[in-house]
């Protein structure tokens, strides 16, 4: 995989948290993914396959998957990454509207779903 680049996500300014919650109540499915500068300007990790020629972003099923798959990632230097829990839906519509898929990987990083 090679780094593309990040999707922004900015809650303050969007209404994410009402569209989650509203979300929540249809399908309750949540997965992990790495979150960039958390806070204010803070945007999802997103990735580049060279071969698919795809960009997406990684989701995991678990906390400790996202965790052992970290230092596999590739990463900017001096950016904070923050793992964060999201709902699938709310991550699928972000990511489709950045022109992003969504893709399941498992704690070495290979493909479990698109």
């Amino acid at each position: 995989m090679m780094y593309k680049g990040f999707v922004s996500v900015n809650f303050e300014n969007s209404n994410m948290r009402e569209l989650m919650e509203e979300e929540k109540e249809k399908v309750d499915v949540w997965v992990y993914v790495f979150v960039c500068n958390p806070g204010a300007n803070e945007s999802f990790l997103g990735l580049y396959n060279k071969e698919q020629d795809v960009n997406f972003i990684p989701a995991f099923q678990t906390k400790e998957e996202a965790n052992d798959c970290f230092l596999t990632l590739p990463r900017e230097k001096g950016k904070k990454y923050e793992l964060q829990a999201v709902h699938i839906e709310e991550l699928h519509d972000v990511a489709t509207k950045a022109g992003f898929a969504v893709t399941l990987v498992d704690s070495d990083g290979k493909v479990i779903k698109e």
